[in-house]
């Protein structure tokens, strides 16, 4: 039988503390609540009745409940509060020094068959242990913020820590209401060694110019459905904390670069732009605490008119290819009241893009998203050609043909003859270079990259990828046509991968390699991922959807550009490739889809 706590003492009511007692007295376990000094109580304190206040303004708490709730609440300033708890758990400032001094008084304070937990995220839950003379009884609970919403627990256990003591813990986890994943004791667990790299990665992309921040963020919540992008999850965790973070999984997990801290962000460390509790980190905030976002010099001007800006006037579209993407990319002009020339290899070929467009309308219709008279007339705006001569007066192409750099560059020197002069010629290219397309023609300037997401119609995001021969006016143009879509535009450089396969490849390659090290399962992994982080699927879930084969060579890709080792492909995606285990589309993956 698992041992029953009645009493937990929590060290340091930070955000972090005051979540886990709010936790363990909603769920009717007497808390013993601790500070270092009087002040510092108060402030945990009141962080805890804000969040049970709003609890009942939502209606997600009832008044009684939260008065039982406090009343089990016992704060007290000093460790020796703690002698009689059975449980202690720790969330101080993310210092080794400073747990390990805690530790080394809480074994001197509680009795002896106590557990000692820490909520560390990112240190050696071994090196903690060792301050104390029990460290069979030393686990990692780390819980995440904000504990009272948050499902998951990571539960780490050492060498050492007693069988017993992991039964114990995710016998209470389960009790809390909370998803446990057990591990050893590894730099970031799950969650972080995953998160941080994929956000350290974000950094440097905006530390490079690459893209704005607002772009980035937009490009991962719209093109990976994340509920927050990257460099406003920065500004929550806080900078001073996702430095710490980075540098101590570098250290310890084996000096991979893709952990060492991009340097902007010991800059901003150092300069106080610690992001929401300073008031200022990569965005503005209104006030230090405030999750408001406010504009700043680095806000774009909204009242900036793409004409303005060089934009050429567009009316008319030509649309090259006849798969999937390219009959998504005719759908969304036509609705958009675009004129638009759809030219495949064959008429035969038309007649195929054209049935699929009429389906896609027609069930927009029957779903009551559009009306049968707006279909109708998104239909009478297209027109169907198997010649390319037909774009001779469009003031727009866009090709969607195979991902074939030979097969690209034929086409645009084609298009370099057809098309009129100051038309834009655009690639929906994912993952080759826009700059080899371009030197197909003898007008660079006007050649730009429009990845559209799959489904084109559905997806908001289109990624502008500017090379460094593109004018100023034909990205311009780029971004009116996406607004006039009723689509996000975000820009970017002609670097491989763009912003989101460049940011969610290497994230996924690491899963991989997580797993492939027999760290964790591939659920425990998806779990952590979509509990923790609140992503819409985990890693291995995501692969398999993509496809194998599609996200090794992206992946692939990736690292032949940028050459950093910790992009290397890893063996088993290599492996699961080479024995046909492709994911859904083969029915086989990381997990057997047959009988689903």
């Amino acid at each position: 039988m698992a041992r029953e706590f009645s009493t937990v003492g929590v060290v340091g009511l930070g955000t972090m503390g005051a979540g886990i007692v709010e936790v363990f007295a909603r769920n009717g376990i007497d808390v013993v609540a601790v500070e270092i000094s009087a002040p510092a109580l108060e402030r945990g304190r009141a962080t805890l009745k804000g969040s049970t206040d709003r609890a009942v303004a939502k209606g997600k708490l009832a008044e009684a409940d939260r008065d039982a709730l406090h009343e089990r609440v016992h704060f007290a300033v000093g460790l020796d509060a703690l002698h009689s708890v059975d449980l202690v758990i720790e969330a101080v400032p993310e210092h080794l020094d400073l747990k390990q001094r805690i530790f080394a008084e809480l074994d001197r304070v509680c009795p002896p068959e106590t557990i000692l937990a820490t909520n560390t995220s990112s240190l050696s839950v071994t090196e903690i242990s060792v301050a104390t003379s029990r460290p069979n009884q030393v686990i990692g609970i780390h819980f995440f913020n904000p504990a009272p919403v948050m499902k998951l627990v990571e539960v780490v256990r050492t060498v050492v820590t007693a069988p017993e003591v992991v039964a114990d813990v995710e016998a209470l986890c389960a009790r809390l209401g909370k998803v446990d994943v057990t591990i050893n004791d590894r730099a970031g667990f799950i969650a972080n060694a995953l998160l941080f790299g994929y956000l350290n990665h974000a950094v440097g992309m905006f530390e490079s110019h690459y893209a704005t921040r607002e772009d980035i963020d937009a490009a991962m919540k719209l093109g990976c459905g994340l509920p927050m992008g990257p460099l406003a999850l920065m500004d929550l965790i806080g900078l001073d904390t996702a430095y710490e973070i980075l540098d101590t999984m570098y250290r310890r997990g084996g000096r991979d670069r893709r952990h060492a801290p991009v340097p902007l962000l010991k800059q901003m460390v150092t300069a106080g732009l610690l992001g929401r509790k300073s008031g200022r980190g990569f965005y503005t905030y209104e006030r230090p605490g405030s999750p408001v976002v406010v504009p700043d010099e680095a806000t774009p001007l909204a009242t900036e008119s793409a004409l303005a800006d060089g934009a050429r006037a567009i009316a008319k579209v030509g649309v090259v290819g006849s798969g999937t993407m390219a009959t998504g990319i005719i759908e969304v002009f036509a609705k958009a009241g675009y004129e638009v020339v759809s030219v495949t290899r064959g008429m035969e070929k038309s007649a195929k893009v054209c049935e699929a467009v009429k389906t896609s309308l027609n069930k927009g219709v029957v779903r009551g998203k559009l009306a049968e008279a707006d279909r109708d007339a998104a239909l009478g705006r297209i027109s169907w050609s198997a010649t390319l001569d037909h774009l001779a007066d469009v003031d727009l192409v866009v090709e969607a043909v195979v991902e074939e750099l030979s097969v690209k560059k034929a086409l645009f020197a084609s298009l370099d003859e057809i098309c009129k002069p100051g038309v834009v010629l655009a690639t929906t290219t994912s993952s080759l270079p826009v700059i080899d397309v371009a030197m197909a023609t003898q007008r660079p300037a006007d050649v730009v990259g429009l990845h559209f997401f799959n489904p084109a119609p559905v997806m908001p995001l289109v990624e502008v990828v500017r090379t460094i021969r593109t004018s100023p006016e034909a990205t311009a143009t780029a971004r009116a046509v996406c607004a006039a879509l009723g689509k996000t535009g975000v820009v970017c450089g002609d670097r491989s991968g763009f912003i989101v396969n460049a940011l969610l490849f290497p994230y996924l390659n690491d899963a991989v390699k997580m797993l492939e090290a027999s760290y964790s399962t591939a659920d425990d992994i998806d779990h952590a991922m979509k509990l923790g982080c609140g992503y819409p699927m985990g890693p291995f879930e995501l692969l398999d959807v993509v496809g194998l084969d599609v996200s090794l060579a992206i992946q692939r890709e990736l690292y032949l550009e940028l050459r950093e080792p910790g992009f290397a492909p890893a063996p088993l995606l290599e492996h699961l490739v080479t024995a046909g285990y492709l994911g859904r589309k083969t029915r086989r993956g990381f997990r057997d889809h047959s009988h689903r």
